[in-house]
């Protein structure tokens, strides 16, 4: 055989091993068997609370009392109640406190039912989530359990005793994380509520509201009057905090909007809480330094056990405000 014959006969050869060599090195099943790399768990961000019980509402409450208001890109719900008179007075616009929805069942419903019976239509709104105060999207890892093809009886008895453990331990820690707040988050809430605000203002004017009150209670309070204080419009006449608090992010804090507004101001605090009282009193010094006297302050007593009593003490004392005229003790 020729030399030119051998060498083509070899690497005929070597072509027809190489192909099944590296093929068996693939389907190695020692290689196979090697654990991959655990993949982090992306957790997506859970929905909005305040959407949630905006869905319940609308799923109890009549149709007729029911607005979608647009606020930028986003809708929302506010709950709509004309007054029950030919000459409604204007209309009381309710913004909810922290947690609270367009309907809870302290202050904001009463409020909101029995005001059409005083002249004044009320509309109460959906306040987004805090985005300073929520948790951020967290990615939580996982560790496979170790897997033992020798001892596969003994594994199947005691291999939920890991699971249980870190569901109980580093599971419940990693839905606790510790949020960090950011101005750009606190500003971005401001934002938000501002813009539903902005919507509610917008509606009234379309009743032909006379006159425009807005009503906060608890946080709530407080993002009326920074609204009142950085926007300044024109069409708002009378402000009242009920049991008013600044957010635990919020500056300025309550006491620095309130010397800032001209408008007539109501602030009704419980006088049972010294925190509250505290606060109050701060508030009243303040507006005193002011020249205007368009600030005044309405001591209210909790009555513990009787709820509905003290819902009807806070809606006689904003009506008597509202309705100088019709003002009862």
């Amino acid at each position: 055989m020729s030399l030119v014959h051998r060498s083509a006969l070899s690497a005929l050869c070597l072509s027809l091993i190489l192909p099944w060599t590296f093929s068996a090195q693939a389907a190695d099943p020692a290689e196979q068997a090697k654990p991959t790399e655990p993949q982090p768990e992306q957790r997506q961000p859970l929905p909005e609370r305040s959407l949630e019980e905006a869905a319940a509402l609308e799923r109890q409450l009549p149709a007729q009392e029911q607005q979608q208001l647009q606020a930028g890109a986003s809708s929302f719900l506010a709950l709509w109640k004309p007054a029950n008179t030919s000459e409604p007075k204007g209309v009381v616009i309710i913004i909810p406190g922290a947690g609270e929805s367009a309907d809870w069942p302290q202050v904001i419903a009463p409020l909101r039912n029995k005001l059409p019976d005083t002249d004044w239509g009320s509309l109460s709104l959906t306040l987004p989530d805090m985005q300073s105060e929520a948790a951020q999207p967290r990615i939580v890892e996982t560790t496979p359990a170790p897997v033992d093809t020798a001892n596969t009886a003994k594994d199947a008895s005691t291999e939920a005793k890991p699971i249980e453990q870190v569901a109980g331990g580093e599971a419940e820690v990693a839905d606790h994380p510790v949020a960090e707040t950011t101005e750009e988050q606190v500003k971005a809430d401001a934002e938000r509520i501002f813009a539903r605000v902005d919507a509610a203002l917008a509606f009234a004017e379309q009743q032909n509201a006379r006159s425009i009150v807005l009503l906060g209670h608890g946080t709530g309070a407080y993002w009326a009057a920074r609204y009142l204080s950085e926007k300044q419009p024109s069409q708002v006449q009378k402000l009242v905090m009920v049991a008013a608090q600044s957010p635990a992010n919020g500056k300025p804090q309550l006491v620095e909007l309130t010397q800032t507004l001209k408008l007539a101001t109501a602030d009704f605090f419980y006088v049972d809480q010294a925190s509250a009282r505290k606060a109050a009193l701060e508030r009243l010094q303040a507006s005193k330094r002011l020249k205007h006297s368009n600030f005044s302050q309405i001591a209210l007593k909790a009555l513990p056990g009787n709820n509905s009593a003290q819902q009807e003490q806070l809606f006689r004392r904003v009506r008597g405000w509202l309705n100088p005229q019709n003002s009862e003790s």
